[in-house]
C-alpha cells in the first residue's frame, strides 16, 4: 500500500490535545502528504476529508513554523486549488486531514444583485488565515443556508453574527485586526470554526436540514430562506 492510499499521517493518530516535537513532525508530515498529493492530481488538488475524520473534531494546534517557508507556500497552493476546484468559498487545513490552525478564503461574489443586497454579499479577495479568531460585535445576526465541502450533499440554515471583529496572522506573519460585515463575515466564521471542530450543522437549524439534490437546492437559491422557514416550520432570526 503506497503513502497516499494510507491516508495523512495524522488519520492513522488521534489528534486531540497533541503538543511537542513528536507531534509537531506528524503534522509535518501530513502536510508533506498534502503536498504530494496535489503534485500527483492532474489538477494539483487533495483529497477533502468528510464529517467522522478526527481532524474535524479536533482543536486545531496553532501554527508556529512546524512548516518551512517553501513548504507552507506549497501547502497554500494546494489549499487555494483544491478550493477552487470543489468549489468552494473558503477551505480549512483540518479539511485536508491536517488538524493545523490555517485556512484559505476567497469569495467571488454573487452575478445576482438581489442575492448581492440580502446577503450583504460583496467578492471577497483571495487570502490566508493563520491561527485566526473572531468576536461577534454587536447583536445583530442573519440567516442564510450554507454548506460544506466536507458535508458533502446537504445544507441548512445557520443563524450567524452579522460582523465579527477578526484577529490572527496572514501567511507572512502580519497580524490581522479587522471587522468583517455580511458574507464574508459568515465564511470567516465557517472557517475559524473548523479549526476549533465546529461543523456547521453544530450551529444549524436541523429543521432546515435539506439535500442538495432535492428541496435543498431550491431553498438554497432563494435570496434569504423564508419560504423554507414557512414550509419547514424553523423560527429566522
Amino acid at each position: 500500500m503506497s503513502a497516499l492510499e494510507a491516508g495523512p499521517p495524522t488519520a492513522r493518530v488521534s489528534p486531540a490535545r497533541h503538543s511537542g516535537p513528536q507531534w509537531d513532525q506528524a503534522l509535518r508530515d501530513t502536510a508533506l502528504w498534502i503536498i504530494e498529493a496535489g503534485t500527483r492530481d492532474a489538477r494539483g488538488i487533495a483529497p477533502i476529508v468528510q464529517a467522522g475524520h478526527p481532524a474535524l473534531r479536533a482543536e486545531s494546534t496553532p501554527y508556529d513554523a512546524q512548516l518551512s517557508d517553501e513548504e507552507l507556500a506549497a501547502l497554500l497552493d494546494v489549499m487555494h486549488r483544491t478550493m477552487r476546484a470543489a468549489p468552494g468559498v473558503g477551505l480549512a487545513a483540518p479539511q485536508l486531514g491536517l488538524p493545523l490552525a490555517i485556512a484559505v478564503l476567497e469569495d467571488p461574489g454573487t452575478t445576482s444583485a438581489e442575492h448581492a443586497t440580502a446577503r450583504e454579499r460583496e467578492p471577497f479577495p483571495y487570502r490566508v488565515l493563520v491561527n485566526p479568531s473572531y468576536e461577534p460585535v454587536g447583536d445583530e445576526r442573519s440567516s442564510f443556508y450554507e454548506g460544506c465541502l466536507s458535508v458533502v450533499g446537504y445544507t441548512a440554515v445557520v443563524a450567524r453574527a452579522r460582523q465579527v471583529r477578526l484577529t490572527g496572522l496572514d501567511e507572512q506573519g502580519v497580524e490581522l485586526d479587522e471587522l468583517v460585515t455580511g458574507w464574508s463575515a459568515r465564511i470567516v466564521q465557517h472557517e475559524t470554526d473548523h479549526l476549533r471542530g465546529t461543523l456547521y450543522l453544530d450551529r444549524a437549524e436541523l429543521r432546515s436540514l435539506a439535500a442538495t439534490d432535492g428541496f435543498g437546492a431550491r431553498w438554497a437559491a432563494e435570496p434569504a430562506p423564508a419560504g423554507a422557514s414557512h414550509a419547514l416550520g424553523f423560527p429566522l432570526d
